[in-house]
């Protein structure tokens, strides 16, 4: 028989369950999933009456799964502020982990986990960054980071397409409180557009951000931001997201001195430059004389696996020694961003990059310290299939 990974879940809410419908669904030929963990009994229940056949036990407590012997490597899928926690203790015990989305709250806590990860060598560590197995996302970093193109000169993204009406936020109590899930569209809905943001265009060193907090629900946390950054060679992005929009966009464009990238309805469009534009303006003697340019053909590969496809490449390193799709100390990165955002908002000011991690950590305790518990609550879990590039996650 080949060799599989032995895995566990910890959460088994809507990422736990979708993790474990790709698993037993047959799309992971090299994972056996043999243990889950969730707190809450009644999602037990639900795992036994959903695979009353499979050969998996099932714990309440996660430490106690961790310690049970039964797993090499785990999927960490619980609440966020717990997600270095929980992928700390794998690592101390030698499990491979593989940390959802996003890799914490606060970019403090998350060097801790990229510490430990250094620590513990021997445990494979994964980010659920599934955004970087789709093809058109793949091709736009190929061609920013060829050099064909020379530097960029404006980013933009407006990720609007993640409408939410009030009973999502009514699905949990701990959803979009500051104490139970540490923020809202930028660390629920968009950590997987920030990592691509910054991975294909780089980070920046410069952030100033506008973003309302409860403006479009009954809710303590940010539900519409714009953003502008610079980079160090002077180039500038906008970046607008929000859950409030009853119809949104997704459009992701890159200017390039030599072309024009946009993602939009998952197409990638290549405008190229006959001639650069820093080489036109000089040469040119038309006072009214555009860039000539021509649409490039681009051939987009067909398969995205998403989730499957991060499982199966983070199964395929342990065993094999293949890559990752994202190795887990990439998941600071896109924190970074969204806590600098937070905290420029939260001040009124610019921030520069890197910024001052234990102030945005007093300014978010604050936060937490006023926080509450929503009431009348109908707890729900929902199908998150199809939601990760702008829709329902």
């Amino acid at each position: 028989m080949d060799k599989k990974i032995k895995l566990g879940i910890i959460g088994f809410g809507n990422m736990g369950t979708g993790h474990t419908a790709n698993i037993m669904g047959g799309n992971c030929p090299e994972v056996d999933l043999v243990a889950i963990c969730d707190k809450n009994p009644k999602r037990i229940e639900f795992g036994k009456n959903k695979y009353p056949d499979a050969n998996i036990t099932y714990f309440t407590d996660a430490i106690e799964m961790l310690d049970s012997g039964l797993i090499d490597s785990c999927i960490v899928a619980v609440p966020h502020y717990d997600h270095p926690k929980y992928s700390i203790e794998c690592m101390k015990r030698g499990i491979h982990v593989m940390c959802e989305k996003p890799a914490g709250v606060y970019t403090k806590q998350v060097r801790e986990m990229i510490a430990a990860s250094k620590q513990y060598p021997n445990a494979v560590f994964g980010m659920m960054f599934n955004q970087r197995t789709n093809p058109v996302y793949r091709k736009m970093y190929e061609l920013v980071h060829s050099g064909k193109y020379g530097e960029i000169r404006r980013t933009n993204w407006i990720i609007t397409n993640w409408y939410r009406s009030q009973a999502y936020y009514n699905s949990s109590d701990w959803r979009a409180t500051w104490a139970g899930e540490g923020g809202g569209v930028l660390l629920n809905q968009c950590p997987h557009q920030l990592d691509l943001w910054q991975w294909i265009c780089g980070m920046p060193v410069k952030v100033l951000s506008k973003i309302k907090y409860g403006k479009w629900h009954d809710i303590e946390v940010d539900d519409d931001v714009t953003t502008f950054v610079e980079y160090e060679n002077g180039a500038t992005g906008v970046f607008v997201t929000t859950t409030g929009d009853g119809k949104g966009t997704n459009r992701f464009e890159i200017q390039m001195d030599g072309a024009k990238l946009v993602v939009e309805d998952d197409k990638l469009t290549v405008t190229e430059f006959d001639v650069k534009e820093s080489e036109f303006t000089k040469t040119n003697t038309e006072v009214f004389g555009s860039v000539p340019t021509h649409n490039l053909e681009i051939e987009i590969e067909k398969s995205n696996p998403q989730h499957i496809g991060v499982v199966n490449a983070w199964a395929g390193n342990i065993l094999h020694g293949t890559p990752l799709v994202a190795e887990g100390a990439e998941g600071i990165n896109g924190l970074m961003l969204s806590n600098a955002m937070h905290l420029s908002s939260f001040l009124g000011k610019e921030i520069e990059l890197p910024f001052d991690e234990d102030l945005y950590y007093d300014e978010l305790m604050k936060r937490v310290a006023t926080s509450k518990k929503k009431e009348n609550v109908t707890e729900t879990f929902a199908d998150t299939s199809g939601t990760y590039g702008g829709a329902k996650k």
